[in-house]
């Protein structure tokens, strides 16, 4: 007889059943990401404060950033910056060292999870290179912001990995580490005024 294969599935707190294999968009609801976002940690943890800096609040960072650099950016892509790293409801935040180690499969079950993520809310599967670079400049611009403000890195080190942002486009913009449940609830309520402007 052969071996069972192992399970490859995880129950979600919706009761959807997510195949991390082969994930389908029918099974994917935006309270299971933000909820999961919510309660994973950036920078393994390693962050100043009483709560973890969650992905859900980067999330927020992030698309609040594309919308500075890009302000003419159609909904759709702002959509797209918000649920950048959507797929790390399920498969953690692994800082870039890890993913490294991990080696290609990691990358591929991002991909497929990220691909089912963009239909079940209306994106394409996967997005134009144009976009994806604006995204990136985005996420890099709120690395470096946490990298200064909570993870314990100088300008010039932060300047380093990431590059140092204009100053304006960061003016204003302070990490608050806030009680999961509030990171969770604004992560749902951004993704649902986006999907009414659509």
């Amino acid at each position: 007889m052969p071996p069972k294969p192992p399970r490859a599935w995880q129950r979600m707190l919706s009761g959807r059943r997510l195949d991390l294999l082969d994930p389908t968009p029918v099974d994917i609801e935006i309270e299971d990401i933000a909820h999961g976002l919510a309660f994973v940690a950036r920078w393994n943890g390693q962050t100043r404060g009483d709560f973890a800096y969650s992905v859900a609040e980067h999330s927020l960072l992030v698309e609040t950033l594309h919308g500075r650099m890009n302000p003419k950016a159609p909904v759709k892509w702002k959509l797209a910056a918000l649920l950048h790293d959507a797929p790390e409801y399920v498969i953690g935040d692994m800082i870039s060292p890890v993913k490294a180690a991990v080696g290609p499969g990691y990358g591929e079950l991002d991909l497929r999870l990220t691909s089912a993520i963009h239909i079940r809310f209306g994106l394409p599967a996967a997005l134009p290179k144009t976009v994806k670079a604006q995204i990136k400049r985005a996420d890099k611009v709120s690395a470096w912001m946490e990298a200064v403000q909570i993870a314990g890195f100088s300008e010039a080190e932060a300047t380093k990995f990431f590059g140092r942002p204009n100053a304006d486009l960061i003016e204003g913009l302070d990490i608050h580490l806030r009680p999961p449940v509030e990171v969770r609830e604004e992560f749902v309520a951004r993704h649902e005024e986006l999907l009414r402007q659509l």
